[in-house]
């Protein structure tokens, strides 16, 4: 089963000292998972100022800037994975920085037979 791993958290959470080291825990993890079989795909995200957020009202797009929700936490990136059960997945989760920092959402991709 495929799940995605979203990570949330404030934009500054990990100081300019922590972020490289939480960078290269995040890349270790996804090695690891890479050589188990278990990682399909990863990337960081830009930050919210670049971001769109599109809704269609009657009939016409409407083009807000940034993310639609108001929080003080974001989407920064994504880990998509293929392990056996939820179980597995939520135990990769807690490996990364941002569960420490932040939150990791754990969603399963809804796949066609």
């Amino acid at each position: 089963m495929k799940y995605i791993l979203l990570m949330y958290n404030e934009e500054n959470a990990f100081s300019p000292d922590e972020l490289p080291a939480a960078q290269a825990d995040a890349v270790q993890t996804c090695h690891e998972l890479h050589t188990q079989g278990k990682y399909v795909g990863a990337s960081p995200l830009h930050p919210v100022a670049t971001a769109a957020s599109v809704g269609v009202r009657e009939g016409r797009p409407v083009v807000t800037d940034g993310p639609f929700a108001e929080t003080k936490e974001q989407l920064g990136g994504y880990v998509l994975i293929d392990v056996e059960t939820l179980d597995e997945a939520i135990g990769i989760a807690a490996r990364f920085p941002s569960a420490e920092k932040g939150t990791v959402e754990v969603r399963q991709l809804l796949e066609k037979a």
